[in-house]
């Protein structure tokens, strides 16, 4: 890299935009989507989507609720053009879903185009070229008029063809490509030029798709030009205009949301990003940050994992695990303390107490994009007692009291540092149950019984001391009492229990209990136990005897 980055490269000139206003705008509505995987997203795969697979990827689309879909460049291929005619042949778009296909401004290629499009009932027929200082003079080779003659020329030639489509609802699309990267006086001269041509109406609006084709500054300088081109261009009522930005800073998204507070109506992308070099607009992130800010994006994304499954097979690519609100990870807590405020806040969403969500470290539910709360918090080296609670309780029903899991979670740390990797709650059971149920030396319960007479407990206890026999009796105002000062008849030091819970494991007639127990000595030392048994008086004497097996 070079220690003087501006002897080669400079900073993008800012628009001289006074009294900006959409710094101080707040979205309030969705804006128009289009889908452009099919297309933009298509030519971005090293292995570029067949017809099937662009059928079923369609398919999942349109169950999203897209109504705009770009589906392919049809003059560019067998493969595009026959996907065009299947769509439209097959009756395949629903009636309120607009077909977009891509053109350049060349005659052959608009033909082909318009022989695509016969029989279809709603068409988008998007036409650009090129305009920046950067193509007309590295690619093209043509000076501002001659780019001008070519935008118009193209336009011509589309309005000259509409007639072939009778009975298709037609909508004109211009791009000026590298629209972000283009000098404003010369964007609007273009676009006006072609405005001229297909004389848009409030009644019959053209789209003017205005691109961030490859970022080249920072997300403010695109919404500043795109309030620029709403302030000045001539006849505004008459456009939609549109966004479409590609990823190269990464940021995207943010150019897109600033974009939309500049004055944009519409915003081209692809599901999760796809696109050429860092890719396009993630048009989910976008649709979701709408979602977490109360606003209904008109899309429908409950189902976000078997969209995911779908755009995977069909594309080749992987959504990566970081991939905002669609990654494997993404609502996924390892930090002990990510792990107790999320749970936590689940426990107080649960109650009702709340109006809104807001629970910590969580931007929305995620069971209302179909993901599970068991996915949330997963345990690994970096995770703490809440974690590990959390995942007792939610896959098990194992409700480990607070000072239990003060105990429990350093132990089941242990474990998880010594295997260096996540583990599931199916191995957090088992090492709960290694440590605390399993516990039978040097006490195993052979047997227990109790009768009450005039408002006390006697017990008479048979357990084994390291495999030998050992039997006694004890009394007290209960059966716990009873055993505690059974034990002290056979010269076991004294303690007492200082914290008691129980709760069924599961349900029906032969439904386990489980208690915790935590007993304290003389010395003030104390330990947990915990005891299963179908009888909830034999689960809390197994307590006992675990919590002294743990001394």
């Amino acid at each position: 890299m070079l220690k003087n980055p501006s002897s080669k490269y400079r900073s993008f000139p800012p628009v001289q935009l006074p009294g900006r206003e959409w710094p101080n705008r707040v979205l309030s509505r969705a804006p128009i989507w289009c889908s452009v995987d099919l297309r933009d997203g298509n030519q971005a795969l090293a292995v570029p989507m067949n017809v099937g697979q662009k059928l079923e990827l369609f398919q999942a689309l349109v169950k999203c609720g897209f109504k705009e879909i770009e589906v392919g460049f049809p003059s560019a291929s067998n493969t595009e053009f026959t996907f065009n005619r299947r769509l439209i042949e097959e009756n395949r778009a629903p009636e309120d879903v607009w077909l977009q296909v891509l053109v350049q401004a060349r005659e052959d290629l608009i033909d082909r185009t318009f022989e695509s499009l016969v029989g279809a009932r709603k068409a988008v027929i998007h036409l650009y070229n090129s305009t920046s200082p950067a193509q007309r003079r590295v690619v093209f080779g043509l000076s501002k008029d001659e780019i001008v003659k070519v935008a118009v020329r193209g336009a011509t030639l589309i309005q000259d063809r509409l007639p072939r489509l009778k009975g298709t609802d037609v909508m004109l699309q211009y791009s000026p490509e590298s629209f972000s990267a283009t000098e404003m006086e010369f964007a609007k001269e273009v676009v006006e030029a072609v405005m001229e041509v297909w004389r848009p109406t409030p009644q019959r609006k053209m789209i003017l798709n205005l691109p961030d084709t490859v970022e080249v500054a920072t997300p403010n300088v695109y919404a500043d030009q795109i309030e620029w081109i709403c302030r000045n261009i001539k006849n505004r009522d008459s456009l939609i205009i549109s966004l479409h930005t590609h990823n190269d800073r990464c940021t995207g998204v943010a150019a897109t949301e600033l974009g939309l507070l500049a004055g944009a109506d519409r915003v081209e992308g692809t599901l999760f990003g796809n696109g050429e070099r860092t890719g396009n607009l993630d048009l989910v992130t976008v649709a979701l940050n709408l979602y977490m800010q109360g606003i209904d994006p008109k899309l429908d994304f409950s189902d976000l994992n078997a969209l995911r499954e779908v755009y995977e097979r069909c594309t080749g690519m992987d959504v990566p695990a970081r991939q905002p609100y669609a990654g494997e990870l993404v609502f996924t807590a390892f930090s002990g303390s990510h792990q107790d405020a999320i749970k936590k806040g689940l426990a107080e969403w649960a109650t009702g107490s709340q109006k809104h969500w807001d629970v910590p470290y969580l931007t929305i539910d995620p069971a209302d994009i179909g993901r599970e709360y068991r996915e949330v918090i997963r345990v690994n080296s970096q995770s703490g007692k809440g974690g590990v609670a959390y995942l007792l309780e939610s896959e098990f029903g194992i409700v480990l009291p607070k000072e239990m899991q003060r105990e429990f979670g350093p132990i089941a740390n242990q474990h998880v540092d010594r295997l260096a990797r996540e583990v599931s709650g199916a191995e957090l059971k088992t090492m709960f149950w290694q440590e605390y149920i399993e516990r039978t030396a040097p006490w195993q319960l052979e047997r227990f019984e109790t009768e009450s007479r005039n408002g006390m407990v006697r017990c008479r206890a048979r357990l084994l001391r390291d495999g030998k026999p050992v039997e006694f009796k004890g009394e007290g105002n209960g059966p716990l009492a009873a055993l505690v000062h059974g034990f002290t008849t056979i010269g076991v030091p004294r303690f007492e229990i200082t914290q008691y819970s129980e709760h069924a494991l599961s349900a029906g007639e032969e439904a386990a209990a489980i208690s915790y127990i935590q007993i304290k000595l003389g010395n003030g030392s104390s330990r947990w136990g915990a005891g299963v048994d179908t009888n909830i008086e034999l689960a809390s004497v197994r307590a006992v005897l675990s919590a002294l097996n743990r001394l």
